[in-house]
């Protein structure tokens, strides 16, 4: 049997064509020789911060899989939780595969667009179990609607109940490669582990005690291939192994790559709705003040309520112009998929953070994932956040002091430790479905009166 994967595209289309046309090619092949195939997707091939997945939510990507011909996906978080719920549970109602997805619930019932598990049988008989799960964001999850079970326990769970209706059980794993390899250790009934979530690279697979771990990197730089040998009269498994192949060095056709293009242009054009009218130009400043941190600041705190809001300037990636802003100007200037999240904070607490905002090294760092998509952090900004002549921090009009409370508008990434350890354990309320953009639009349409 032939199982090809992907994993983390992230709406990364650079090498699409080419993957498209060599799964359908491979599995053909495989067809024509009395070869089981299957192709699946390991999660977060949607990410927002393409024009093509923003302007179609995510369903132009499922009409990509669709051609391409999966078998079956799981959910990555940026299906998960960067969409609201609405959004997800319409995302694959076009669908011609499969989503295997064992732990995430709806008022306690399995979602209509999931299923749990599916059981699988080859022209040769043999009977295949997919299993799937995604990373267990509880926080965010529930302020989606949504209720995450923790996935490990989900799949062991699942594995169990297809064991004696099955001969291989294959998991569909978003879950990153730590996980994957405490699940191989805890759960001996899964032969294979498609891995996700962490980016990892796996050229020929790794063995974990009985299950092979195979996984792609990022952004459809490889195509994974893993090749399961089952014994017809005992079914059992007497061979496994995994390798990858490099998408820039699979063929590519002109017309692939143009209709893939009309896709994507399809969805840009979606992105042409105005949101509001903007009466001053509103340029940027990396490692500065600038009018355009200056008005999301202040929108900010006006959309969350918040004494006082911190930021970094590197999220900005242009300016606005004076003149009507679009869907697509929003989107092109803030293409991360980052919430709003309020924090309610001790005031020896917030001097710490101010205090830790001001470490002249910051601005220059390059920031890879927690959904930034720019490059350099930038210098941090403060709104109502301030230094009085006299060296007193004020939030709004309130002095910080120790004893008292304040509340702090700022992005979630700054709420996972790696630049604010205290921010990492501080009560705080995510502003969800709502992306940064959404703030920055919301802003606009009141500014302007619209």
């Amino acid at each position: 049997m032939h199982f090809y994967h992907t994993n983390d595209i992230h709406s990364h289309f650079e090498h699409w064509p080419q993957i498209s046309r060599f799964l359908r090619e491979q599995k053909k092949q495989h067809q024509d020789k009395g070869e089981a195939c299957f192709v699946f997707d390991i999660g977060d091939y949607v990410d927002r911060s393409h024009p093509f997945t923003e302007g179609t939510m995510g369903q132009g990507n499922v009409e990509l899989l669709n051609r391409a011909g999966y078998d079956a996906v799981t959910i990555g978080n940026n299906e998960g939780i960067t969409m609201s719920k609405e959004a997800l549970t319409s995302l694959y109602t076009d669908a011609k595969f499969d989503v295997i997805l064992s732990n995430l619930l709806t008022e306690g019932q399995q979602p209509t667009w999931a299923l749990p598990s599916k059981i699988y049988v080859t022209d040769m008989g043999i009977r295949v179990g997919v299993i799937g799960a995604t990373a267990e964001y509880r926080t965010f999850y529930s302020k989606l609607g949504w209720e995450v079970t923790p996935p490990c326990e989900a799949l062991q769970q699942m594995a169990t109940q297809l064991k004696e209706q099955t001969d291989v059980i294959v998991c569909l794993s978003h879950m990153g490669v730590t996980e994957d390899r405490r699940l191989a250790k805890l759960c001996s009934d899964i032969d294979v582990i498609f891995g996700a979530h962490t980016h990892h690279l796996f050229i020929k697979g790794e063995f974990v005690q009985q299950a092979l771990l195979a996984a792609t990197g990022k952004y459809g730089e490889y195509v994974g291939h893993v090749q399961v040998q089952v014994d017809l009269n005992q079914k059992d498994i007497t061979h496994k192994e995994a390798t990858v192949y490099r998408s820039d060095a699979l063929a590519l056709r002109d017309e692939e790559a143009q209709e893939v293009h009309r896709l994507i242009e399809t969805g840009k054009q979606a992105m042409s709705e105005t949101v509001f009218y903007n009466p001053q130009a509103l340029t940027q400043n990396l490692f500065g003040e600038s009018p355009l941190a200056s008005f999301f600041g202040r929108g900010l705190v006006a959309y969350t309520n918040a004494d006082c809001a911190m930021f970094n300037a590197g999220i900005f990636l242009g300016s606005l112009d004076v003149g009507w802003v679009t869907k697509g100007d929003l989107h092109t200037l803030l293409p991360h998929p980052i919430n709003p999240c309020i924090i309610t904070l001790d005031g020896a607490e917030l001097i710490e953070i101010y205090e830790l905002s001001l470490n002249e090294e910051w601005p220059h760092i390059e920031i890879k994932g927690l959904g930034f998509r720019g490059t350099l952090m930038g210098a941090m900004m403060h709104e109502r956040l301030y230094r009085n002549r006299h060296g007193r921090l004020y939030a709004g009009n309130r002095e910080v002091v120790a004893g008292q409370s304040y509340t702090l508008a700022t992005l979630d990434m700054f709420t996972f430790g790696y630049f604010f350890p205290t921010l990492k354990h501080a009560e705080k309320d995510y502003c969800m479905p709502e992306l940064i953009r959404d703030v920055f639009g919301w802003y606009g349409v009141q500014s302007s009166g619209e």
